[in-house]
């Protein structure tokens, strides 16, 4: 059954498309976060990535900055959620070891929308007046062609990643995947010029042959390759699956406090394979 799943592979060959110098696309830890590439990850050669948050960060982007792996960071926030700050973010933040573009949340959806339409930038309001837009040049404010006074607005160029990379519970043996309500996948998805996604199971039939699934199923037209992952989100949850495990999200965040605790933790980590 999985054997005939169009560009089905393991989590070991997942990870090794991803390339030095590539610009990562990652969702938000409530979305799907595809932590069994992890280990994969850390262990390959991929340096200099310029990561995208979609739209915020958490465990996996502080992983691969405190393992060196990262260049930039795009995101409208970096926390581990109730177990605090990203302490390995923080620290390459202070150092000045990474770039980080702050962003917003709805700067960066706009920036996947731009992508996926193929257009040169999507405007956006309520960022004029702010800070971040200070710190952001590659954003402009211009008038409104449309309208007949004056109306400032902001336009953001598309945001164009590499790579996509999460986690969903299902594909089907056509390599259709089950994102549900979590549409911000789809964005990254179009957006992407791959998109690799782990999941727990594959079952037989089509995902669009169901009218329970098929409205929150992305068409494998979009993904590149699938591979199987048992709890490939752990220590975050999956929705419908499993619920975070918040004593371990506690552990790592207690252990990279350092840089001697995270590289104990990590090298746990890489060791075990990712897995509880």
């Amino acid at each position: 059954m999985s054997a005939a799943v169009p560009g089905l592979m393991t989590p070991g060959a997942m990870a090794s498309e991803v390339h030095s110098g590539m610009r990562l696309a990652l969702p938000v830890d409530y979305a799907g976060v595809p932590m069994a590439l992890m280990p994969h990850l850390v262990a390959g050669g991929a340096r200099d990535l310029d990561l995208v948050c979609v739209p915020t960060g958490g465990l996996q982007p502080d992983i691969l900055i405190g393992a060196g792996r990262v260049r930039s960071v795009e995101t409208s926030a970096m926390t581990l959620g109730e177990a605090g700050g990203a302490p390995c973010f923080r620290r390459a933040v202070a150092a000045g070891d990474i770039a980080v573009r702050d962003a917003t949340c709805p700067a960066i959806h706009a920036g996947l929308m731009a992508a996926q339409k193929g257009v040169p930038f999507m405007a956006i309001r309520g960022l004029i007046g702010s800070d971040v837009l200070r710190h952001r040049p590659d954003w402009k404010v211009i008038q409104n062609p449309l309208s007949e006074v004056a109306d400032p607005i902001v336009v953001v160029p598309p945001i164009r990643p590499d790579v996509a990379l999460f986690h969903c519970p299902v594909a089907d043996r056509d390599g259709n995947v089950l994102i549900g309500r979590r549409r911000e996948l789809a964005s990254m998805a179009y957006a992407s010029r791959h998109t690799f996604v782990t999941v727990e199971r594959v079952i037989d039939g089509s995902l669009f042959d169901n009218e329970q699934t098929a409205a929150g199923t992305l068409p494998a037209l979009y993904v590149t390759g699938v591979a199987v992952a048992e709890r490939g989100a752990w220590p975050y949850g999956l929705g419908g699956e499993y619920e975070a495990d918040t004593a371990a999200l506690r552990d790592y965040a207690a252990a990279a406090r350092t840089p001697r605790g995270f590289d104990a933790w990590l090298e746990r980590f890489v060791a075990d394979g990712g897995m509880p």
